[in-house]
């Protein structure tokens, strides 16, 4: 018996790591008028391509309740635990309806053990919480401890970007308390976070270079309080400006710092050129 982790494609967790630490991912899907996929199946190159001749947003769902009934019961099946972390019930579905599977699991194996957590995030926010109950997992710890070291994972991340334009999360209605910059007539870069499941604004710039410059400023600060646990840089569809910044990250924290590419489901609503840094603390972030 061990203990298996399952999350969904919005983790975004890089294909390495997945397989090396065995996650299970269930992907979201995405439709377009005349074209649907599941997220996992379509290139990020094709997608944005697509998205930016539509005149529409394509629509994002869930899995379904039997999507996750089959991940759950393989598992099961082979005598495993699992602990599943999902993107933020305020902006999707998709933990509700994995907690729904998980209840129809139970029934018919009550000896089962699943746990369902809910991230309060996306993107690789999400994929930290969902690499720390791999290793923990793969250290030997029991279920207990690694939904606690999932949950203080958690507490201690955060998801700073910056879109270059707000009309996505507008479109898609996932701007949160930032939607009070739609009143403004200024042309502005606005520092963006989720906070508590949902977007929240940091502060508004001038221009993406100075808001740049702002959001790693804010990034050194908190590891500088807090101490560094781990860092990405997520990009959509600017990759040089993406390893321009992992490379000013890198040259003061000393090491090699990755970038990621974040994919249709959750830059439908973010959309291209946004770019932004995930990372979390050694010491609980106070923000």
């Amino acid at each position: 018996m061990a203990i298996r982790v399952v999350t969904d494609s919005t983790s975004y967790i890089p294909e390495k790591m997945q397989k090396q630490y065995n996650i299970t991912v269930v992907p979201l899907s995405v439709s377009f008028q005349d074209e649907s996929f599941k997220e996992l199946d379509v290139s990020v190159d094709y997608f944005y391509e697509k998205l930016s001749k539509s005149k529409e947003l394509p629509t994002s769902s869930q899995p379904s309740v039997n999507d996750f009934y089959i991940v759950f019961e393989n598992l099961v099946k082979q005598n495993h635990d699992i602990v599943a972390i999902f993107i933020s019930s305020e902006m999707s579905g998709t933990y509700s309806t994995a907690v729904l599977a998980s209840n129809m699991i139970l029934e018919k194996y009550p000896k089962a053990s699943i746990e369902i957590i809910d991230s309060r995030s996306n993107s690789m926010q999400l994929g930290f919480a969902a690499l720390t109950a791999a290793r923990e997992a793969v250290v030997g710890k029991c279920i207990r401890e690694v939904v606690k070291a999932v949950k203080d994972n958690i507490e201690r991340s955060r998801f700073i970007f910056i879109p270059e334009t707000l009309d996505y999360l507008k479109k898609g209605g996932r701007i949160g308390s930032a939607k009070a910059l739609l009143s403004s007539v200024l042309k502005i870069k606005p520092i963006l976070t989720v906070f508590n499941g949902k977007t929240n604004v940091i502060d508004k710039i001038r221009t993406k270079k100075r808001a740049i410059a702002k959001m790693t400023d804010v990034f050194f600060e908190n590891i500088k309080t807090f101490g560094l646990g781990d860092v990405i840089v997520h990009h959509i569809q600017c990759e040089e400006e993406a390893r321009e910044l992992a490379n000013t990250i890198k040259d003061t924290i000393g090491r090699k710092v990755h970038i990621c590419s974040i994919g249709p489901v959750v830059g439908t609503h973010v959309g291209p050129g946004a770019i932004g840094i995930v990372y979390y603390t050694e010491k609980e972030l106070l923000l």
